[in-house]
C-alpha cells in the first residue's frame, strides 16, 4: 500500500508503554530473548491493537512498528482502510497478499496454492473468477486462513499491519477478525489500529481479544503539556518558551497531528515561539482542521481546489493522471495542482498520492457541494472504466449518483455484481444490484436484474431473496429460459427456509403451464425432490406411484433423468420396498454420472443415492460417493452448510458400521460447520441429531442430554424430513434418560407423522423399536406388537442390518425362550451385516441372556465376543455392560488386541499420535499446520489400519513401525 510521507522521524513522545509491548511481542515473533541472542523456546505470534480517535498518533505508532519489525529481519505485510473504499471487497485483504503473490508466474502460483487458486484467486484479484458457482463466504474464508497460515510459516517471522481498520472492507474485516485468535500459533505479529468508537461490529474481536503484550487494546491518550513541548522544541528549536508550548498544548488538546500541523504553521509563518507570539497560535489551529483547512485550501486556486476534491473522491493510492482526468485538468495544470497541495501538506507522494492524514481528506471530502460530489463520482466512474480498469472498481462511484434510468450505469453495476458474486462476495454484489433496481433498468431487463440480485441475496437473505425473485416472475419476461431459472431458485431457497409446500407449489404451478417437455421433466424432478422432503406431503402414497411410472420409463440420458431415477430409489428405501429395487435404481442412477457440486442444481439427489446404498448394506460405496462429493465441495470452496452436511453424513454413515470414534469426528467436524451457518437451520438440525445418536452408542447420556439442550434440540421440529429423523433422536434420548412416557409421547407422534407417508422401513428411522422399549413396562403386549411389526417391515426390505437390529428390539420388549430365539436370529443377520455396533449390542445381550438362563459357557463366548465388539467401536458403555455381566459369571475380560498387518504413514502417525496423548482434532490440526477435515480423513486412515478406535490408539500405536 501507499505510505503516508512523513517528513522525518519523529520522537514518539509518552508511547513508551506501546513500544514496550510492541518490542515484547516482536522479541517473541522472532525469537530472540530482550537480554541476549539466545533463541527462546518457541517463536510466538500476538494481537496488538491500537485504539484511539483520530490524529491521536496510531498510524505514528505502527510505521514504528514497522521499522522495528524490518530491522529485525520480519517480513513487513500492510493494509489501511480507506472512508472511501470500505464498499470495495476485499480491498484491504488485497492490499496485504496480492504483493507477496502478484508477482510469481501463473503455473508456479497455481501450484503453491493447490486447490485454493480457484477459490481464493478472484477475491485477491490473482485470476479472473470462473464461470462456475461461486466459492460459499466460509469457504473463501477458509482459503484465506491458508494463504496467510502459509506466507507466515513460509516467510517467519511476519508483522501483518491493519492501520484504519473501522474502515476496511466488511468481508476483509470479518475475515481477519474471525482469524485473529489463531495468530499466537502463528509466527505472526497482528498489529491493528482503529477508531473504537467507529469500528463495526463484525469486528468486535479486536475490542476482545487480548495479545500477550497486554490484556485489552491500548488506548492512546493525548500527549501531556510537557510532552507538547518537546515536540514544539523539536520542530522549533529549544528556543520555544514554557507559555508558547503550553499554548500549543491548550489549542490542540494534546492531538500530536494537530500539534504537528500548528509547528508547521508556525515555521511557515516566521514566528518566533515565544510568549508575544502565543496569543497567535489559536487562529493558526483553526486552519489546520475543518473550515479552516477548507478556507486555505480554497485559497490555492479553482484548478488545486477541483484537483483535491478529485483525489477525495478517488479515496487512497490516487493515480494522478486519474486524478486529473476527474478533475477535467490537462497534464500540466494538474502537476501544478499537486505541487501546491503537496506544498501545503494537503497531499503527499509523487508516482501515487494521497492525503496526508486521513482527517484532511475527510474535511475535503465533505466540504464538496453535494451536486458536484454526485458528479465527480459520475466521472470517477466513466475515467475508471476509460482506464481498463473494470466495473468492480467503478460500481463504488456508481453507488454515490443519483439514479436517472441510465442502462450504461445498470450494466456497469450488474458487470460488477457478477464479478463481485463469482469472487465470492455476495453481500457486495447485493448492494450493487439494489442501486441498479433504482436506476431504473429497461422494463425487458427487469426480470433478469432482480433474479440477479434473488441469487446476491440467497445465502444471507433468504426472505428477501424470495420477495426479489417472486417479483421477478411477475415482470414481462421474453427469455424463456430465464423464467425457468427463476422458478429453479425460487423453489429452491423456499426449500431451503424449511417452506418446502411453497417450493412445491411453485413448480406445480409451473409446470402446467410449460410446453417444453425437458423443461417439464426438470420441473417435475425437483418437485419430486422437495416432496421426498415434505413432512406434512398430503398424498406421498400417491407421489410414490406417479414417480415409479416416470422413473421406469426414463432411461437416464442427462442429468435430469438421473436424478428421477435417483430420487426413485431414495423412494423405494423409505418405504421399505425390496433393498434390491432401491440398489437397481441407484445403480442405473449413478450410470452416467451425479456430481455433487453442479452449479444449477442442489446436492440432495447425490446424497439421497450415496445414502441408499448404506441403509442396503453397502457402505463402502456410500463411503466411496461421499470422498467424491465432499472433495467436489471442496474443490468449488462449499466450506459452510454443503461441507458441513457432507462430514455430519460422513458421521453417520461410520456410526451405522459401528465405527464410532470415527464417526464422532466426522459428526463433531460437520456440527463446528453448522455453528457457523446458524442455528436451526437444516444442517443445523442434521449435526445435532447425529452426534446424539453417537454419544448414546458410546454410552454417553449425559453428554448427548448436555448437547440437546446446548442447540435447543427439540420441538418444533423441521418441517423437512431429516437423517436421522430428528423427532425420533428426540424421543431415543428422553428414552436413555429414563423418560419413558415422554418418549413414548414423542416416538408415537413421530409414527404418526412418518406411518401415512408410507415411510415405513425401520432401517431409516426405526421409531418403533424405541417406541417399543418405551411401552416395554406399561403395555407389555402393546410393546411386543409394535417391535413384531417394525421386524415385518424389516424383513421386507431384506437388508440384514434391519432386520437383526429389528429382533434385537423384539427381544428386548421379550421374555423366555422368545427373547433367546429372537436374539440368536439377530445375530446370526447382523454377522452377515456391516452393522458392528448392533452386532456387539445383540452379542453382550444374548450372552447375558443365556448367563442369566443357566448356560454360562454359551454366555461366556457371546459376553467375550461382544465386549471385543463394543471396544473395536468405541461404545464403552456397552463395554462396561458386558464386563459386569463377564464378571456376574465369574470371568474376567481378554485384553483386546489390534491388528498389526498395516502400518502407518508419517502423517497418519504424528495425527495418531497427538490423538493419543489426548488432543481433539482441532488442536491436532493447528499442530500439524493442516486442515481440520484433513486430520479427520488420516485419523479414520489410522482407525482402519489399527482396528481399534481412539481409546485403544496409544497401546496399538507401541506395536507399529512407519512406512
Amino acid at each position: 500500500m501507499g505510505q503516508r510521507a512523513v517528513r522525518s522521524r519523529r520522537t514518539l513522545f509518552e508511547r513508551e508503554g506501546e513500544l514496550a509491548a510492541a518490542d515484547e511481542a516482536l522479541s517473541e515473533l522472532t525469537g530472540l530473548r530482550e537480554d541476549g541472542p539466545e533463541p527462546s523456546e518457541r517463536p510466538r505470534g500476538a494481537l496488538l491493537a491500537f485504539a484511539g480517535r483520530a490524529g491521536i498518533g496510531k498510524t505514528t505508532l505502527l510505521a514504528e512498528v514497522r521499522r522495528r519489525a524490518a530491522a529485525q529481519g520480519c517480513t513487513v505485510l500492510s493494509a489501511r482502510g480507506g472512508d472511501q473504499e470500505q464498499g470495495v471487497a476485499f480491498h484491504v485483504a488485497r492490499q496485504l497478499l496480492q504483493p507477496q503473490l502478484a508477482g510469481i508466474a501463473e503455473a508456479e502460483l497455481r501450484a503453491q496454492l493447490g486447490s485454493w487458486y480457484a477459490i481464493v484467486g478472484p477475491a485477491l484479484g490473482l485470476c479472473a473468477p470462473s464461470e462456475g458457482a461461486p466459492p460459499d463466504q466460509q469457504g473463501l474464508r477458509d482459503g484465506l486462513d491458508w494463504v496467510l497460515t502459509h506466507l507466515a510459516v513460509q516467510r517467519a517471522p511476519m508483522l501483518l499491519v491493519l492501520d484504519d481498520a473501522h474502515w476496511a472492507d466488511p468481508e476483509s474485516l470479518s475475515w481477519l477478525a474471525a482469524f485473529a485468535p489463531r495468530v499466537e500459533e502463528l509466527p505472526l505479529l497482528l498489529a491493528v489500529a482503529y477508531r473504537p468508537d467507529e469500528l463495526p461490529d463484525h469486528a468486535e474481536a479486536f475490542r476482545s481479544l487480548p495479545g500477550r503484550a497486554g490484556q485489552r487494546p491500548l488506548d492512546l491518550e493525548p500527549l501531556s503539556a510537557a510532552a507538547v513541548a518537546g515536540l514544539v522544541r523539536e520542530d522549533l528549536g529549544t528556543q520555544a518558551d514554557d507559555v508558547f508550548c503550553r499554548e500549543c498544548w491548550a489549542v490542540t488538546a494534546g492531538n500530536p497531528f494537530e500539534a504537528v500541523e500548528l509547528t508547521a504553521k508556525v515555521r511557515d509563518r516566521g514566528l518566533v515561539p515565544t510568549e508575544e507570539g502565543a496569543h497567535l497560535l489559536r487562529d493558526l489551529a483553526a486552519a489546520v482542521k475543518g473550515s479552516g483547512l477548507i478556507a486555505r485550501l480554497e485559497r490555492l486556486g479553482t484548478s488545486t481546489v477541483r484537483f483535491a476534491w478529485a483525489c477525495a473522491v478517488l479515496g487512497t493510492e490516487i493515480p494522478p493522471t486519474l486524478a486529473a482526468a476527474v478533475a477535467g485538468l490537462g497534464t500540466e495544470e494538474a502537476a501544478d495542482a499537486a505541487d501546491a497541495l503537496r506544498g501545503a501538506r494537503i497531499l503527499a507522494g509523487a508516482d501515487t498520492l494521497e492525503f496526508v492524514h486521513p482527517l484532511i481528506a475527510t474535511a475535503v471530502y465533505r466540504a464538496i457541494p453535494g451536486a458536484v460530489r454526485v458528479a465527480l463520482h459520475g466521472q470517477a466512474a466513466w475515467c475508471v472504466i476509460n482506464e481498463g480498469l473494470g466495473p468492480s472498481a467503478a460500481a463504488r462511484h456508481l453507488m454515490e449518483t443519483h439514479p436517472e434510468g441510465d442502462n450504461w450505469v445498470v450494466q456497469q453495476l450488474r458487470a460488477a455484481a457478477r464479478e463481485t458474486q463469482r469472487a465470492g462476495a455476495p453481500d457486495a454484489a447485493r448492494r450493487y444490484l439494489a442501486r441498479a433496481l433504482r436506476e431504473p433498468p429497461p422494463l425487458k431487463e427487469r426480470a433478469a436484474v432482480l433474479h440477479e440480485l434473488g441469487c446476491a441475496s440467497l445465502l444471507t437473505e433468504p426472505a428477501t431473496t424470495v420477495n426479489h425473485l417472486r417479483a421477478a416472475l411477475e415482470e414481462p419476461i421474453t427469455d424463456p429460459e430465464l423464467r425457468h431459472n427463476i422458478v429453479y431458485r425460487l423453489s429452491q431457497v423456499l426449500a431451503h427456509s424449511d417452506r418446502l409446500a411453497e417450493a412445491s407449489e411453485t413448480l406445480a404451478r409451473e409446470i402446467r403451464v410449460t410446453g417444453d417437455a425437458r423443461v417439464r421433466l426438470r420441473m417435475q424432478s425437483e418437485q419430486f425432490m422437495w416432496d421426498a422432503f415434505r413432512a406434512d406431503e398430503p398424498d406421498s402414497p400417491a407421489r410414490s406411484r406417479r414417480l415409479a411410472r416416470l422413473a421406469d420409463r426414463l432411461t437416464g440420458r442427462d442429468l435430469t433423468e438421473r436424478y428421477v431415477i435417483g430420487l426413485r430409489a431414495w423412494d423405494a428405501t423409505l418405504r421399505g420396498e425390496p433393498a434390491h429395487v432401491a440398489l437397481h435404481h441407484a445403480e442405473r442412477a449413478l450410470a452416467g454420472g451425479i456430481r455433487w457440486a453442479e452449479a444449477d442444481r442442489g446436492f440432495e439427489v447425490p446424497v439421497l443415492v450415496a445414502l441408499t446404498f448404506m441403509y442396503a448394506d453397502r457402505p463402502s460405496r456410500t463411503e466411496e460417493l461421499f470422498a467424491a462429493g465432499i472433495a467436489d465441495f471442496e474443490s468449488q470452496g462449499w466450506h459452510g452448510a454443503h461441507l458441513s452436511f457432507g462430514y455430519t453424513l460422513l458421521g453417520y454413515v461410520r456410526y451405522r458400521r459401528g465405527r464410532l470414534a470415527e464417526a464422532e469426528d466426522f459428526a463433531r467436524a460437520g456440527l463446528r460447520l453448522a455453528e457457523r451457518v446458524g442455528a436451526k437451520t437444516p444442517v443445523h438440525w442434521y449435526a445435532v441429531g447425529v452426534i446424539i445418536e453417537i454419544l448414546l452408542a458410546r454410552g454417553r447420556v449425559t453428554e448427548a442430554a448436555q448437547i440437546g439442550e446446548d442447540h435447543a434440540f427439540g420441538a418444533p421440529f423441521p418441517a423437512a424430513v431429516t437423517f436421522p429423523d430428528v423427532q425420533t433422536v428426540h424421543g431415543e434420548l428422553l428414552l436413555a434418560r429414563g423418560l419413558t412416557k415422554e418418549a413414548a409421547a414423542e416416538l408415537e407422534a413421530a409414527g404418526r407423522r412418518l406411518d401415512p407417508r408410507g415411510m415405513r422401513n425401520p432401517s431409516w428411522c426405526p421409531w418403533q423399536l424405541h417406541l417399543a422399549r418405551a411401552l416395554r413396562h406399561d403395555a407389555p403386549e402393546r410393546a411386543v406388537a409394535t417391535a413384531l411389526e417394525a421386524v415385518h417391515r424389516a424383513r421386507q426390505f431384506g437388508a440384514p442390518s434391519a432386520v437383526g437390529q429389528a429382533l434385537r428390539a423384539a427381544a428386548d420388549v421379550s421374555s423366555g425362550s422368545a427373547r433367546v430365539k429372537f436374539l440368536e436370529e439377530s445375530v446370526s443377520h447382523l454377522e452377515r451385516s456391516p452393522a458392528a455396533y448392533e452386532l456387539a449390542c445383540a452379542l453382550v445381550a444374548l450372552g447375558t441372556e443365556l448367563r442369566r438362563s443357566g448356560s454360562p459357557k454359551e454366555a461366556a463366548e457371546h459376553l467375550y465376543r461382544g465386549l471385543d465388539a463394543a471396544m473395536q467401536c468405541g461404545a464403552d458403555g456397552l463395554g462396561d455392560e458386558a464386563r459386569a455381566e463377564l464378571a456376574a459369571a465369574g470371568l474376567r475380560p481378554r485384553r483386546l488386541h489390534s491388528t498389526e498387518t498395516d502400518t502407518l504413514t508419517a502423517p497418519e502417525r504424528a495425527a495418531a499420535a497427538l490423538t493419543a496423548r489426548g488432543r481433539t482434532t482441532t488442536e491436532v490440526a493447528e499442530e500439524l499446520g493442516t486442515e481440520e477435515p484433513a486430520v479427520v480423513r488420516l485419523l479414520s486412515a489410522v482407525y482402519r489400519k489399527l482396528g481399534t478406535d481412539r481409546t485403544g490408539l496409544a497401546a496399538a500405536l507401541g506395536r507399529q513401525t512407519v512406512r
